[in-house]
C-alpha cells in the first residue's frame, strides 16, 4: 500500500480549505495577477502564428495546430483531445513567385488563392489582358476566344490605393468628394460590365478557364494600404492569383494602354484528397454540477493569406490563456469548463455546428458560452443575444470584473439573437445562452480581416491580456453562480410591412463533407 506523508496530506487539506474560503475579490485579484505576471500570450502567439502559420481547413498546418493545442493544454494539466467532425478537401500551399518580365522586369506582391490549382515547376509565362466592356453576353462570347493562353484580370482597377482616412486628413474637401463620386460611378460601371458578360463574379472564372485562359489575376482590396483579401479560387486546372492593389493597378493600366504586360507565375500547391477535420476540445471537470457547462469559444481555423493573427489567433489565445489561468487559480470549478477551438468557421461555422449536433448534453447543460472572434482590440460590447433574463446574470458577473476593464464595456439587453457572426450563433440557434465578446476595431476590416497583413505584429497584447482576464472572470462567475441561467427568449418585433414576426435563427446541420470543387 502506498504511504502518503502526513505533512503532504495536511498541505493538500490546507490548500483546499484556503481555496474554499477565498472571496470572489481574492479569486479575481489572483486571476488578474496571474494574467499579468505570468502571461503566456506572446509565447502562444509566436508558436501559433509565426511557427505553425495559417490554419486553412484541410491543410497540414491546420492538423498541426490542433495537435499543438492538445499538447499545450496537457502541458498545463488540462485534458484535451481533437474531435473529428467531418472531412474536407485536403490542400497544401507551396511557394508563389509572380514576376513582370515585359515591358520591364519587376517582382510583384501576390499569391495564389486558397485551393487554387498550381503550376508546373517551370511556371506559366503569358501576356495579361483585361476584361472588355461589352454590351451583352453575345458580345462577350464573341470576345472570349481572345483569352486563350493569356492571364485575364477580373477585378476592378481601384482609382486610389489610399484608404479614405488618408484622404480625409490630407485632401481638400472638394478633391475627396470628387474621388468618392468617381469611385462610385466606376464601381457601378464595373459590376454592370460583369453582368453584361452573362456571368457573375463566382462563375466568370470557370468560363475563362473553359475558354483556354492561362490563369486568372484578381485583386480584392480591403481599402487599406497593401491589404488584400485572400479567399478561394473557383477553377479546376488553372491558377488564380491575387495581386496587391498597387501591383494590380500597374498591370491593369499597362494592358489598358496597349503595353502588353507579360507575367511569369510559379505557383506550387498539392492536392491531398479528402482529409479529416477536427475541433480541439479541452475540459476542466466540474465538481458540484459536472453536467452543467461554461464554454470558452473561438474558431481555430483561418484564411491563409497571412497567419490568421487577429482572425482568429487572438480569440484562440484568449481562450487558451483564460483556461490556463483558471486551471492555476480555480482548478476545481463547480461547473465543467470547456474550451472549444472550432474548425471550419470560415466555411459556415461548420465545427461549432457539428459540436452542438454531436454533443447534446453540453447544449442541454450550458450555463453560458463566451466567444471572441473579431480582432485584437479590448472587448467593448456584449449583447444579451435576445435572452430575456440575460441582464440579471451577465451584469452580476460583470460586476466582479475590475473597473479598469469593465469601464470600456457597453452592454445591450435583451439584445438581438442574430443569425450569423461567429460560432456563438450555432449555440444561440439551439436556444441556449451564448454571447459574443465584441472588441474594438483596430482597423480590422481594412487591414487584417481575411487579408495578407493579418500577422503577429498586428496583435495588441495589452488588449488581449485584458480580454483573457475578462473571460477568465466571467467563466469563474458563471461557474460559481448558484442559479442555472434562464433560456427565456425575448419576443422578436413584427415587420410592420408584412405583419410577420421575426424568427430566432434556426439550427442547421454543418457541411461535414465540404471542400472546394
Amino acid at each position: 500500500m502506498l504511504r502518503i506523508p502526513h505533512l503532504f496530506i495536511c498541505f493538500l487539506l490546507l490548500n483546499v480549505t484556503l481555496l474554499i474560503g477565498q472571496s470572489t475579490e481574492e479569486i479575481v485579484d489572483q486571476i488578474k495577477k496571474e494574467a499579468i505576471e505570468n502571461s503566456r500570450l506572446e509565447q502562444l502567439a509566436h508558436e501559433l502564428m509565426d511557427v505553425i502559420g495559417p490554419r486553412l481547413v484541410g491543410t497540414p498546418q491546420m492538423a498541426k495546430a490542433h495537435d499543438w493545442a492538445v499538447a499545450t493544454f496537457e502541458k498545463w494539466g488540462i485534458d484535451a483531445r481533437n474531435e473529428e467532425w467531418g472531412t474536407w478537401r485536403g490542400w497544401e500551399r507551396g511557394i508563389t513567385h509572380i514576376d513582370l518580365v515585359s515591358p520591364r522586369v519587376a517582382s510583384l506582391r501576390g499569391m495564389q488563392l486558397a485551393w487554387s490549382p498550381g503550376t508546373a515547376d517551370s511556371g506559366i509565362t503569358a501576356e495579361v489582358i483585361n476584361l472588355p466592356a461589352v454590351e451583352d453576353s453575345l458580345a462577350f462570347a464573341n470576345w472570349l476566344p481572345n483569352v486563350k493562353g493569356k492571364f485575364v484580370t477580373v477585378s476592378m482597377n481601384q482609382p486610389t490605393g489610399r484608404p479614405d482616412y488618408n484622404w480625409e486628413e490630407f485632401a481638400t474637401e472638394e478633391s475627396f468628394e470628387k474621388m468618392k463620386t468617381e469611385r462610385k460611378a466606376q464601381t457601378r460601371a464595373w459590376y454592370q460590365q460583369i453582368r453584361n458578360t452573362g456571368y457573375n463574379t463566382v462563375t466568370l472564372n470557370g468560363a475563362l478557364e473553359q475558354a483556354g485562359a492561362a490563369g486568372i489575376i484578381e485583386s480584392y482590396w480591403s481599402e487599406g494600404f497593401g491589404a488584400n483579401k485572400i479567399f478561394n479560387a473557383n477553377t479546376k486546372n488553372i491558377p488564380v492569383i491575387d495581386l496587391s492593389v498597387e501591383d494590380y493597378g500597374m498591370i491593369y493600366r499597362m494592358a489598358e494602354s496597349g503595353n502588353k504586360p507579360v507575367l511569369k507565375v510559379v505557383a506550387k500547391s498539392k492536392e491531398l484528397g479528402r482529409v479529416p477535420t477536427f475541433n480541439t476540445i479541452a475540459t476542466i471537470p466540474g465538481t458540484e454540477f459536472p453536467k452543467e457547462y461554461v464554454v470558452l469559444s473561438a474558431h481555430f481555423d483561418s484564411w491563409d493569406g497571412a497567419t490568421g493573427a487577429t482572425d482568429n489567433g487572438t480569440g484562440t489565445i484568449t481562450m487558451m490563456e483564460a483556461a490556463r489561468i483558471l486551471k492555476e487559480i480555480y482548478p476545481n470549478p463547480k461547473r465543467t469548463i470547456i474550451v472549444g477551438l472550432w474548425g471550419g468557421e470560415e466555411q459556415g461555422l461548420n465545427g461549432s455546428r457539428a459540436f452542438v449536433e454531436d454533443r447534446p448534453e453540453v447544449v442541454k447543460g450550458l450555463q453560458a458560452l463566451f466567444n471572441q472572434d473579431n480582432g485584437t482590440g479590448r472587448v467593448v460590447q456584449i449583447s444579451g443575444q435576445g435572452f430575456l433574463d440575460a441582464y440579471d446574470y451577465l451584469e452580476h458577473w460583470l460586476q466582479a470584473v475590475p473597473h479598469d476593464i469593465r469601464k470600456h464595456i457597453e452592454t445591450t439587453f435583451p439584445g438581438s439573437p442574430g443569425s450569423g457572426g461567429s460560432d456563438y450563433a450555432s449555440f444561440v440557434a439551439m436556444g441556449v445562452p451564448a454571447f459574443s465578446l465584441s472588441s474594438l476595431s483596430w482597423s480590422y476590416g481594412d487591414y487584417t480581416w481575411h487579408t495578407n497583413l493579418d500577422t503577429y505584429d498586428k496583435i495588441v497584447f495589452d488588449d488581449v491580456r485584458n480580454n483573457a482576464i475578462l473571460t477568465a472572470i466571467l467563466a469563474y462567475m458563471a461557474s460559481e453562480d448558484p442559479d442555472k441561467t434562464s433560456r427565456k427568449k425575448a419576443t422578436l418585433p413584427t415587420n410592420l410591412k408584412t405583419g410577420i414576426q421575426r424568427e430566432w435563427p434556426k439550427p442547421r446541420s454543418p457541411d461535414r463533407a465540404g471542400g472546394q470543387n
